[in-house]
């Protein structure tokens, strides 16, 4: 495989976006596509307005069920399943390794009883973590006394903490019972093909009723049982997020048939991610030369599958032992050794006080939302229908409250009229290390974020400002402290108004590369 590797084009991926519309019009499952007035799918903005209370109350405060809620609460993973009972090939699991940011990795593999303490260590310290999940390194139903054992004691000592896991599907159907009876109301399904000739170039084996099958049989296995199992979770209420690697020239196109399958199931998210094949990471498609997609191939697949299943695009490819928002790691204050000189205090009420402060947060970034909104309808005789891409630098609490040298990541929001809707993030090296700016780590990040016309930061210096304006990235302060979606809007609207007054001229911007499988130990680890 190499580089060269064909990739559905994003005109034909614009025509399957259609017919998958007029299939799924009227196909059951998740939540309405759009919701009321300034909310969008349900794995972005959707409120309780737009679903039934019960569903509501389960996605409101999970971050990776809910766009919105993912700029407030924190999750964490524990690391209790190292076992797995299918080989991918883009995965190569590390079980002392910290300095990868990709599922698979962890640093330590804890006891169950060891996973328990370390939870409420965490939810002592940080109230706003509301999710447990079992996410490996391995699969969780792989290890299911294990994953069990420690679900089990966190519904007792932590109640209020949702339980959460992943898993590749082999041994689903059989657990559902399992699921059920420990309230495990959020379940993950890998699910990369709904079509074994596709999955055997996927898939090299699976081991099933002792023994290893391999080929089409495992692919034909895997789908049979990952459909059975997504099946009984949705008769019995689970809410289920469907993750695919996209992969270029395997599976592309056929993503949006398993869009539309997992849809006609049940599935109330499908997150469709992009594949982590950088060669260091020892993944048999990263030393075979398989590439990952660049950003708007992925953006042209997730936007071709638009109208069926709900789509999630701020997943972060987690290690299976993050601790914190999204898009940042506070697993290193979590150790162990830590953990044992700390003084682990589980205050139920003081959790509950500060998520209401959170809820408060959340209204105010959702008002200043309708208020820009309300503002950029004005007609200014510019083309209605256009929309831009807008990198935001943030430290989460949905502001732009991040420094642009201090940025690992930046989150991407499509911005137009009518809307401004998160669409991707994209990880780069840091910029600014031991209180200087690193330049030579300038291209790489102008890289990732190319397709982008503003960057919007607290702060920025005056090379970096420099650089990205001469690569026609408008970097832009005067919004810092204020909400993402506000601050998007407005800058969008004086971008308008320069166009309409005849300042400058829009130009559509080129193409970016996706930094995945990041190193979190900074551009010095990664060389």
């Amino acid at each position: 495989m190499s580089d060269s590797t064909a990739f559905v084009s994003i005109e034909g991926l614009k025509k399957g976006r259609q017919a998958v519309s007029d299939i799924l019009e009227a196909a059951a499952g998740g939540c309405g596509s759009t919701g009321g007035a300034g909310k969008a799918s349900c794995g972005s903005s959707a409120g309780p307005e737009d679903m039934p209370q019960e569903i509501w109350d389960k996605v409101k405060n999970h971050p990776c069920y809910s766009e919105e809620a993912h700029h407030h609460y924190a999750r964490m993973h524990v690391a209790v399943a190292p076992a797995c009972n299918i080989q991918c090939n883009y995965c190569n699991r590390k079980y002392d390794c910290s300095n990868e940011s990709r599922p698979g990795v962890v640093s330590q593999k804890l006891t169950p009883e060891q996973a328990v303490k370390k939870v409420l260590a965490v939810a002592s310290e940080i109230p706003q973590m509301t999710v447990l999940g079992i996410a490996g390194p391995g699969d969780a139903l792989a290890n299911p006394k294990k994953t069990f054992d420690t679900f089990r004691m966190l519904a007792e000592q932590a109640p209020d903490i949702k339980l959460c896991l992943s898993t590749n599907g082999l041994a689903l159907p059989e657990m559902v019972e399992e699921i059920c009876k420990y309230n495990i109301d959020h379940v993950t399904i890998t699910i990369n093909m709904v079509d074994p000739a596709v999955g055997e170039k996927i898939y090299p084996w699976i081991f099933w009723n002792h023994k290893r099958i391999t080929g089409y049989d495992a692919a034909r296995i895997l789908h049979e049982q990952q459909m059975k199992g997504l099946e009984m979770l949705t008769a019995r209420g689970v809410l289920t997020k469907i993750n695919s690697v996209l992969i270029p020239g395997i599976n592309d196109e056929h993503l949006i048939e398993v869009n539309r399958e997992v849809k006609k199931r049940g599935a109330f998210l499908h997150n469709i991610m992009p594949l982590i094949s950088e060669a260091e990471h020892g993944t048999y498609f990263g030393l075979n030369g398989q590439r990952g997609p660049s950003a708007q191939e992925l953006k042209a697949v997730q936007d071709a599958c638009m109208g069926g299943a709900n789509l999630m695009r701020h997943c972060r490819q987690c290690r299976a032992d993050a601790v914190g928002l999204l898009g940042e790691d506070r697993s290193d204050e979590f150790t162990l050794d830590k953990i044992e000189q700390m003084e682990i205090v589980y205050d139920l009420d003081k959790r509950r006080a500060y998520q209401e402060s959170v809820e408060g947060e959340r209204q105010a970034q959702h008002a200043a939302k309708e208020s820009a909104l309300a503002e950029a309808a004005a007609d200014d005789g510019v083309d209605a229908d256009m929309a831009v891409l807008v990198a935001v630098a943030t430290e989460g609490h949905g502001k732009v409250n991040q420094h642009f040298g201090h940025a690992t990541e930046f989150q991407i929001f499509e911005v137009s009229k009518a809307q401004a809707t998160f669409v991707g993030h994209r990880r780069v090296d840091l910029y600014c290390q031991g209180g200087f700016g690193e330049d030579e780590q300038l291209p790489s990040i102008v890289n990732a974020i190319n397709d982008c016309h503003a960057v919007l930061v607290s702060k920025i210096g005056a090379c970096p400002r420099d650089e990205l304006t001469a690569a026609g990235i408008e970097p832009v302060d005067r919004y810092a402290h204020e909400f993402i979606e506000k601050a998007a809007l407005s800058w969008f609207g004086e971008y308008r108004q320069r166009i309409a007054r005849g300042e400058i001229t829009h130009r559509p911007r080129g193409d970016a590369r996706i930094r995945q499988g990041a190193y979190t130990g900074g551009a010095e680890a990664a060389a």
